[in-house]
C-alpha cells in the first residue's frame, strides 16, 4: 500500500505484486556428455561459466522480458541450456587434439559465439573456462602418451643439437686460440729476429768504432814516437 495527500485529500494506491531480478553473479557448470568431435571421437566435456544480468537500461528490459515471474533455478536453467547448446555445436567442429592442446582457445571460442546469444536475454558471460575433458576409449590417454613421447623426442633432439653446437663452438674457440697463439709466436719470433739483427748491427758498429779508435791511437803513438826520435837525433847532432 502507498499513501499520498492530493489537494487536501488522501489518495490510496495499491501495489499488488513486485517482481525482482537478481544482479548477482551466477556460477554455471555446463556439461556435454558423449558428444562426437570432428573426427567422430565421443568425449565428455565440462566447464565453469560466470554470468550476470547486465545493468544497462535496455539490457535490464531484455532480462525482465525473459525472466520476470521465473524463480532462480528456472533462470539458471535457461541460461545454462543456451550455453550448452553452443558448447555442443563448437565441440562438433573441432578435433580432440585441438580441444586438448588449446583449452583457452576453445573456451574463448565458446564465449565469442554464445555471448551475443545470451546478451539478447540481457545476460553477459563474465568468464568461461574448460574444467575437464574425458572419453571412454582412452583416446586422450594415448594422445597424452604420444605428446609425452614427442616432448621427449624433441628434448633428445634439442640436447643432441645443443651438444653438437657446443662441440662446434669449442672447436672454433680452440682454432681461434691456436691461430692467436701462432700469430703471437710468429710476432715474437719476428721481433726476436729483428732484435738480434739490430744487436748484431750495433755490435758491428761498436767493434768498428773500437777498431778505428785503436788504429787512430796506434797511429798517433807512432807519430809521437817518430817525433821523439827525430828530436833526439837533432840533439845528438
Amino acid at each position: 500500500w502507498y499513501q499520498r495527500r492530493v489537494r487536501g485529500a488522501w489518495a490510496w494506491w495499491c501495489v499488488s505484486q513486485v517482481d525482482k531480478i537478481s544482479l548477482r553473479v551466477i556460477t554455471l557448470t555446463p556439461t556435454i556428455s558423449s558428444v562426437e568431435t570432428k573426427e567422430g571421437v565421443a568425449i565428455t566435456c565440462s566447464g565453469v561459466a560466470q554470468v550476470c544480468v547486465m545493468k544497462e537500461p535496455q539490457m535490464l528490459e531484455f532480462a525482465s522480458e525473459q525472466f520476470v515471474g521465473k524463480n532462480q533455478k528456472d533462470v539458471e536453467d535457461i541460461i545454462l541450456q543456451t550455453i550448452e547448446g553452443h558448447f555442443r555445436a563448437i565441440l562438433g567442429t573441432m578435433t580432440v587434439e585441438e580441444i586438448y592442446s588449446d583449452r583457452e582457445g576453445f573456451a574463448k571460442n565458446v564465449r565469442a559465439i554464445a555471448g551475443p546469444d545470451v546478451s539478447k536475454m540481457g545476460i553477459r558471460i563474465i568468464s568461461f573456462v574448460i574444467q575437464n575433458i574425458t572419453d571412454n576409449v582412452d583416446y586422450l590417454k594415448s594422445l597424452g602418451v604420444k605428446r609425452a613421447a614427442e616432448v621427449k623426442r624433441d628434448a633428445d633432439v634439442g640436447v643432441a643439437k645443443s651438444t653438437a653446437e657446443s662441440g662446434i663452438k669449442t672447436s672454433e674457440a680452440e682454432r681461434q686460440h691456436m691461430e692467436a697463439k701462432y700469430s703471437c709466436d710468429a710476432l715474437i719470433a719476428e721481433n726476436k729476429k729483428t732484435y738480434e739483427m739490430k744487436q748484431a748491427e750495433f755490435n758491428q758498429e761498436v767493434n768498428k768504432s773500437k777498431a778505428e779508435a785503436e788504429l787512430a791511437y796506434e797511429l798517433q803513438a807512432a807519430k809521437e814516437n817518430q817525433t821523439i826520435k827525430q828530436e833526439k837525433m837533432q840533439i845528438e847532432v
